[in-house]
């Protein structure tokens, strides 16, 4: 006999899933989870058919903004969003990562003048697989693992 583990379903909200299990507790980070005050349940390290394992990150009463899609995208490229209402799935997106980014990475140069004074950032996406974007300002290209998320 296997035991299986059960997570509650929500009614409403927001449920992101195949997540990279080493990503999971940023996703939830990038949500900013810590004062929702509603049912949260993360999980990692499940397993996972395609992934071998991941991650997964419900959220009761919550809906997505541009801008943490726009993150998430980053950090689980293949993750995908389901968004819940009386206890169903209504639509089911895949996240992906937009051609350019707003307000979302912080510049890896520090003579950027974005480092420097108050100005938005803005990248442009040079390749999506693997992820290389480069600042609208400096010009300066960074790859995966130079992004550090605003």
């Amino acid at each position: 006999m296997t035991k299986e583990l059960t997570v509650s379903a929500i009614e409403e909200g927001t449920v992101i899933d195949h997540i990279p299990s080493d990503s999971t507790f940023k996703v939830a980070e990038i949500l900013k989870l810590e004062s929702h005050g509603k049912i949260i349940s993360v999980g990692a390290n499940l397993p996972s058919k395609t992934m071998g394992t991941k991650g997964i990150v419900k959220v009761a009463g919550k809906s997505l903004t541009k801008e943490e899609v726009d993150k998430i995208a980053i950090i689980a490229p293949h993750a995908t969003v389901n968004i819940i209402k009386n206890f169903e799935v209504i639509k089911k997106l895949r996240v992906s990562i937009p051609d350019s980014l707003h307000n979302t990475i912080k510049c890896s140069n520090p003579n950027c003048i974005t480092n420097n004074e108050e100005s938005d950032t803005e990248f442009y996406v040079i390749s999506k697989d693997p992820l290389k974007i480069k600042c609208h300002y400096c010009e300066r290209v960074m790859e995966k693992e130079d992004i550090r998320l605003l």
